[in-house]
């Protein structure tokens, strides 16, 4: 069934879903710089038969074709396509040329030096880029987290770690979380999995969490929070590979209303971890100095586009460290979706001399992933504009870039 997906996929002749169009630029504003923060597209649940998953349910998990955490064959398809999509909108923009490869200096490609990372911005370039000799940069040893992506805890003192943990349990104390593992127990068979059985966890609802804020390692959680995300996070990683249904969670998910109530709990998880001011702010710190440097202060001297491709806890973290306004992504139930996209864009304004930044989240909704939609500017990928709380827009979503660069500036020190 999957191959049979694949197949149709590489065929390009898979139902289309409606994307949004990219809303077109008022008269004489120009394109001049790009920064795509990237997330890695679909890979194998991380839990691959692991302990969570197998201690939270007596049923049978369905084999995968890479090991757990690994970028998928269709997960490498579904980024050509979003390259694809992205080539032809920079085209249009006049940024790249058609059936050219661009200068060795105008596109610098940085990935988190992971399987899944490194091969999403691979596959990035094949679909952008086809036959051009772009690299991936990368630290050398794969495996290993590079600093600039890897969110951990830089602050080694007493109070920055009471504040922290103070910080996630009161975003947890947030979620209203009862009916998502009241649904998942009776979906995973609880009352019948090892953790009921030989641990005497039975209740997802009553059963504490424990956050973590150790230094140098990421903020942590173990309990209910943690099993509900990586059930949640396999469940949806079967959805979009394309599973058939009666294999995604055995075939227990019928309506989207179960979904919203299951993606609270993956949702919650990293609201929990990587959206508070305080733990957020500093994991982001080297992510936000990185972008800084090539977005304000070398802003000259860096690439035309840059792509940098990380992880969900990069964007959930860079989000609140920069202070997003709070956003909705139709047609998706992830808040930080697989291959999703933070697009900074800075415009010149010709009429007035004057640059402006506009910031879009694009991605593919779960229909576009499931489905292994083609994307094009005809059929799009999702956008969604999202407005910094220090730089406000305009109507079409645009802010000025002196108030943009002092955000970032605070955010960097």
């Amino acid at each position: 069934m999957r191959k049979a997906i694949l197949a149709l996929a590489v065929a390009g002749s898979v139902t289309m879903v409606s994307g949004v169009q990219a809303q077109p630029a008022p008269e004489g504003y120009q394109l001049q710089q790009v920064l795509i923060m990237s997330r890695h597209n679909l890979r194998a649940p991380l839990g691959n038969n692991g302990s969570v998953l197998e201690q939270s349910t007596p049923n049978k998990w369905p084999e995968w074709e890479v090991p757990g955490g690994q970028l998928t064959t269709k997960g490498g398809i579904l980024e050509v396509y979003m390259g694809h999509y992205m080539r032809e909108w920079l085209a249009e923009q006049g940024m790249v040329t058609t059936g050219e490869c661009p200068p060795p200096e105008a596109v610098y490609v940085y990935a988190n030096s992971l399987q899944r990372t490194v091969a999403t911005a691979q596959f990035f370039i094949t679909g952008a880029f086809p036959g051009c000799d772009i690299p991936v940069h990368h630290q050398e040893k794969m495996g290993t987290m590079d600093p600039t992506f890897n969110p951990v805890i830089t602050d080694n003192s007493p109070e920055f770690r009471e504040k922290a943990l103070k910080a996630m349990e009161s975003e947890r104390q947030k979620l209203q979380l009862n009916d998502s593992f009241k649904l998942l127990e009776k979906m995973t068979n609880y009352a019948d999995s090892p953790s009921c059985k030989e641990k005497k966890v039975c209740d997802l609802t009553q059963a504490k969490d424990t956050f973590t804020a150790e230094y140098e390692k990421e903020p942590g959680v173990s309990g209910p929070l943690k099993v509900g995300n990586s059930l949640v996070d396999a469940f949806t990683l079967q959805y979009y590979e394309g599973f058939p249904m009666d294999q995604v969670a055995w075939g227990e998910i019928k309506t989207d209303q179960q979904w919203r109530v299951l993606s609270k709990l993956k949702n919650g998880y990293q609201d929990s971890l990587f959206t508070s001011t305080e733990v957020a702010q500093n994991v982001a710190k080297p992510l936000v100095k990185y972008i800084n440097n090539a977005l304000v202060t070398d802003q000259s001297k860096a690439a035309k586009i840059t792509l940098l491709t990380g992880h969900d806890s990069n964007i959930a973290s860079l989000l609140t460290a920069l202070e997003f306004k709070p956003y909705q992504l139709h047609d998706q139930h992830e808040r930080t979706p697989i291959g999703g996209k933070i697009v900074f864009q800075r415009w010149h304004d010709k009429n007035a001399n004057r640059d402006l930044m506009k910031i879009e989240y694009v991605y593919q909704s779960s229909a576009q992933l499931r489905n292994a939609d083609v994307l094009s500017l005809k059929s799009p990928a999702q956008r969604v504009t999202l407005e910094l709380k220090g730089c406000p827009v305009d109507t079409n979503g645009f802010c000025p870039v002196d108030q943009f660069n002092t955000v970032m500036n605070n955010a960097a020190k």
